[in-house]
């Protein structure tokens, strides 16, 4: 029975929370207006480049795991792995950081690889994509620095003001959100510890993943790493294209906005439902975006990215029920 509760509050308590702060948000907004914007403001072909962005990195980061399974002699097939990360990100909207399991367990079922050495390549991707992830964030940073330094002394706005901007109710959601995303970061720790327990599972784990150090070819793998985060990037920014309100952002002004967004998207709701919304919307405000426009951006983008990744699921559910079984002769 109390392994049924948790199951339940893993499933429920993220999308309560995501929905409580989606609500907050938009409780006061004109809908009327928000179907006026969807009919007559939004440039749609940007909105259509922008998904094909969205695709290539999930089958980046499928490459680039079949690269890391190699070293540990798991030959798995480039469809297979496609298709389990298109299930993996389908999956972490039902359950938050399912992900991992659910793509390393169909590795298993499909082609019959090691559960603990396919969980330790996940760990050495994760390693360099948080990695990644703080380069970035870190570039965009400094290099809009020198722009919050300049506008502070050209208008006499001090961080004083800039503060006074949130509510208390953005204040108390804010750190509500950091709390949560400590907690995660916490969580995913204490998973892979529990899948590391004996000797056996430690050894399979740590094969995976020293995998890195003797793949076939750095140069793609690194290739492919960033092109991963370049094409997240792309996905996010050519959505400015879509709005005129928000065309006219420069592209490092966007590559902050989206590192503010990627952190908010550890908060353990369905794909950063709302506070990927509340990042992206109180940064774009900064910005110089009406409210009420950053809101409408928030829930069209967030809302359409998230119908792809549902997509591309059910493709890789259905596709994976056409794939047989491999043997170990298959994969040899």
């Amino acid at each position: 029975m109390e392994h049924i509760l948790r199951n339940i509050l893993k499933m429920f308590f993220p999308l309560l929370f995501g929905g409580g702060i989606l609500w907050w948000m938009y409780r006061d907004t004109d809908w009327n207006e928000f179907l006026f914007t969807l009919q007559n403001e939004v440039h749609w072909g940007w909105m259509i480049v922008s998904m094909i962005f969205g695709i290539i990195p999930q089958v980046f980061r499928a490459l680039r795991w079949r690269m890391t399974l190699l070293p540990i002699g798991e030959n798995a097939s480039c469809r297979t792995c496609i298709n389990s990360i298109f299930l993996s990100y389908a999956a972490s909207l039902v359950v938050p950081r399912i992900g991992e399991v659910t793509r390393c367990g169909t590795l298993k079922k499909k082609e019959g690889i090691s559960f603990t050495k396919s969980i330790g390549t996940v760990v050495s991707e994760r390693i360099v994509d948080s990695t990644l992830m703080l380069i970035i964030s870190a570039i965009a940073l400094l290099s809009q620095l020198p722009k919050f330094i300049q506008f502070a002394e050209e208008t006499g706005f001090d961080i004083h003001s800039l503060l006074s901007r949130f509510t208390h109710n953005g204040y108390f959601v804010t750190f509500i959100c950091c709390i949560l995303a400590i907690g995660t970061l916490i969580g995913l720790t204490v998973r892979f510890k529990m899948f590391s327990k004996g000797r056996e599972r430690i050894q399979s784990l740590w094969q995976g993943i020293s995998s890195l150090r003797h793949v076939e070819s750095p140069l793609l793998y690194w290739f492919y790493s960033i092109g991963i985060w370049a094409a997240y990037f792309l996905h996010f920014y050519l959505t400015f294209f879509c709005f005129e309100f928000t065309s006219s952002i420069d592209p490092l002004a966007a590559l902050l906005i989206f590192s503010i967004g990627s952190f908010a998207v550890l908060v353990p709701t369905p794909n950063g439902a709302g506070s990927w919304h509340f990042a992206v919307k109180t940064m774009l405000v900064l910005y110089g975006v009406a409210e009420n426009s950053a809101i409408i951006f928030a829930l069209v983008v967030h809302t359409l990215q998230t119908m792809l990744v549902v997509v591309l699921g059910m493709w890789g559910s259905w596709d994976l029920t056409r794939t047989p079984a491999r043997t170990l002769n298959d994969k040899e």
